[in-house]
């Protein structure tokens, strides 16, 4: 019989908050998740999720990072910290499906929607009924993300969408998205003129299609939209504040998405050196290479620390690069580390399994992981763009 659980009553003793969760982990993780939920698409895998979403917030911790006026639990920066790092140790199952709509999408609500918005939308994020995507990146507008072209042109009491959008995640089974449109054309800057909307994702004149990635998954779309009429009660913040509403709904997982991440990863790590023992171990290239990957890895995991940080300690303070510096050194090290697995255990790895859509680290499906790899180093930003950037505008070089 399940014992009652008071995983919040113990914020004020870390060590008790984190034994309460650890022993809740335990009893709650579902058994022998990742061989279920491998074959799952779609609705059935939503409904897996939803109900780890409702085990979770039972004891309070379907959202950790919600403070108490968006009715989260109102946690301590370094208490979200230990949640996210049990999560991890546990491979409890990720809520990566819900990234959109736990962080970015109640964030963009409650710092610049109306009361009208936030009492529409935020039920169905808090219960995992409703999926939201992001749809900013275009062909063209990627990494230099101000240069979108996507229209929105008001007619009376609706805006008209053209355009296109790109790489959106999981917007095949979302159900709103966050959209960026023009809505002057004429600005004196690039980020002039840009809105910020609500889009329904079954709204007439919008289609999605799935691109198949290399590993055969579909996890990003593209997103047409021809004529796509958004009401004006759905745009957010000012007409032309677009620009400045998405740099905060970016800013807004504060670190933890990338912590959760790469603890996942060292746990990985630690078990493939503990499983080799008899097998690649015995070879003393392949312990030096694991050792100065060790080494790497652990470099990373200071850094995130180190942000992690310095946001507790005042956000607004906190380094603008160091997150660029994580992200440029993190691609490439995991694009490092699963060519290396593959070529340690040999061939009977080099095979593809279907991984689990909505899960950013699949935990011993060696190729799937090292074909996803190649994502990291394009995703929010390529890293080409990013050196330059912190070329230019950080160590002050002239343009190349």
């Amino acid at each position: 019989m399940s014992r009652s659980y008071d995983i919040l009553g113990k914020v004020g003793d870390e060590l008790a908050f984190r034994n309460e969760m650890r022993e809740w982990l335990v009893e709650k993780i579902p058994e022998n998740w990742r061989a279920r939920w491998q074959h799952l698409r779609g609705p059935d895998l939503k409904a897996e999720i939803i109900k780890w979403l409702i085990s979770r917030r039972e004891v309070g911790l379907a959202t950790p990072h919600w403070p108490k006026e968006w009715g989260g639990p109102g946690l301590p920066f370094a208490y979200q910290i230990v949640v996210y790092e049990e999560l991890a140790l546990a491979d409890a199952p990720e809520l990566e499906m819900f990234s959109m709509s736990l962080f970015h999408a109640p964030a963009t609500l409650f710092e610049h929607g109306t009361k009208e918005q936030i009492e529409k939308y935020i039920g169905g994020i808090t219960h995992g009924t409703d999926i939201w995507c992001q749809g900013f990146s275009e062909p063209g507008a990627g990494s230099d993300l101000a240069s979108l072209r996507t229209s929105a042109r008001l007619e009376g009491d609706h805006y008209v969408i053209n355009g296109q959008k790109i790489w959106s995640s999981g917007a095949m089974n979302s159900d709103y998205c966050l959209l960026l449109a023009r809505t002057d054309p004429n600005g004196k800057r690039k980020h002039d003129g840009i809105s910020y909307f609500i889009m329904d994702m079954k709204t007439k004149g919008l289609e999605v299609r799935p691109i198949r990635q290399i590993n055969g998954e579909a996890h990003f779309a593209e997103m047409f939209m021809d004529d796509v009429r958004i009401p004006v009660e759905n745009r957010i913040g000012a007409e032309g504040d677009g620009w400045n509403i998405a740099q905060s709904t970016l800013s807004t997982e504060r670190g933890l998405l990338i912590f959760g991440e790469v603890e996942r990863l060292a746990r990985s790590f630690q078990l493939d050196g503990q499983d080799a023992r008899d097998t690649w171990m015995r070879d003393v290239q392949f312990r030096r290479e694991y050792a100065a990957l060790c080494g790497e890895l652990q470099t990373i995991r200071l850094m995130i620390r180190k942000l992690l940080m310095e946001l507790e300690a005042n956000p607004d303070k906190a380094s603008p690069t160091l997150p660029t510096y994580i992200k440029l050194t993190y691609g490439p090290f995991l694009q490092r580390y699963t060519e290396f697995l593959l070529r340690a255990e040999g061939l009977d790895t080099q095979k593809w399994q279907p991984g689990i859509p909505g899960t950013a680290h699949s935990s011993r499906l060696r190729f799937n992981d090292f074909l996803k790899s190649y994502g990291w180093t394009i995703a929010g930003g390529s890293n080409e763009i990013m050196r330059n950037i912190i070329s230019e505008r950080i160590l002050g070089l002239p343009k190349g």
